[in-house]
């Protein structure tokens, strides 16, 4: 396949050094600052899985060098806040047969992409394993929970395509498969991700920490409750049939083996770059917004986080 990985962050390194590896022809786009270090097209990967290095067709800062190039499967692994400046630019890119991966954190990127590409072209990603970048190229796979879960959402994209897609991924040696139920599984990931994520950057502590202490544990459970509330007054269907279910599977099931992860808003904060809060507890406040309903410990963590990033990205920013 000809493969564009959109941002060569943690995740899309890992995308776009196992697939080229594998022997697809693989181009990725990346911002500008970071062009320089990518000079010579290598990207690898270490950690959990085999160490693989390879080295890629074509690193860019926006899509015009591909545009005559007919690509197959576009991976979207920018933050969340990045999303439709990313599907604008490659709006012009998706034609025919080309698939769009939302492989992204939070809720809205594959709505958003939706709006602007067409369902038909867009295919939607739970990603459940943890990397983070050692430098601009290079990135480590620290935990799996589960396969990367790839699905079409409104069964707008024939099934046996999608199969294909999930099948080159795992045998590029990132664990993957289908998943007819992808959009539940996406909001398993939200509510993972909204429990653990920001509290453990506030407090600068590992999941299995979160779990361990009752306080912690009391704020994670109101998270969840809260979550609850605002997807059942939207309509929204989560695959576990109260929150207690899903705290039972939470703490049984999804923190012992990631329990000495950092959360990468952890890292984002540290490094002085903006977190991904607005598709995650940010979205659940505005979801509650639009149905009126209040959800106090999301809009308190939603509130502490925006103050650290606009702390840290003002420690970050070069005195003029």
């Amino acid at each position: 396949m000809n493969i564009l990985v959109f941002g060569l962050g943690a995740l899309g390194t890992v995308y776009a050094a196992s697939l080229k590896a594998a022997g697809h022809k693989v181009y990725a786009i990346t911002k500008e600052r970071y062009l320089k270090d990518l000079g010579s097209g290598k990207v690898r990967v270490s950690g959990i899985w085999d160490s693989r290095e390879a080295v890629l067709d074509g690193i860019f800062t926006d899509t015009g060098p591909l545009l005559e190039k007919e690509i197959d499967l576009v991976i979207l692994t920018v933050k969340s806040f990045d999303t439709a400046h990313a599907v604008r630019q490659i709006k012009d890119l998706v034609k025919g047969d080309t698939l769009v991966l939302i492989s992204q954190n939070g809720y809205g990127n594959y709505e958003t992409a939706s709006l602007v590409l067409g369902r038909e072209h867009v295919l939607l990603a739970r990603v459940i394993f943890g990397a983070r970048i050692i430098e601009v190229g290079y990135s480590e796979v620290t935990v799996i929970a589960d396969d990367v879960k790839i699905g079409q959402p409104d069964e707008m994209v024939e099934e046996k395509r999608i199969v294909e897609i999930a099948d080159a991924i795992r045998r590029a040696g990132i664990p993957a498969s289908y998943a007819r139920d992808v959009y539940g599984l996406l909001w398993d990931k939200i509510l993972y991700n909204c429990a653990l994520n920001p509290l453990g950057a506030i407090i600068g502590c590992s999941y299995g920490t979160l779990a361990d202490h009752e306080g912690s544990r009391h704020i994670m459970d109101r998270l969840i409750d809260e979550i609850f509330e605002v997807t059942g007054v939207h309509g929204i269907i989560l695959r576990w049939e109260s929150p207690q279910a899903y705290k039972d599977h939470f703490y049984g099931k999804l923190i012992p083996p990631t329990r000495e992860h950092y959360p990468s808003m952890y890292y984002d904060i540290n490094a002085g770059k903006r977190v991904e809060i607005d598709a995650l507890n940010g979205a659940i406040v505005r979801l509650a917004q639009e149905k009126g309903i209040q959800v106090p410990v999301n809009e308190t963590i939603t509130d502490l986080i925006r103050t650290k990033e606009a702390e840290s990205l003002r420690r970050s920013s070069p005195v003029s």
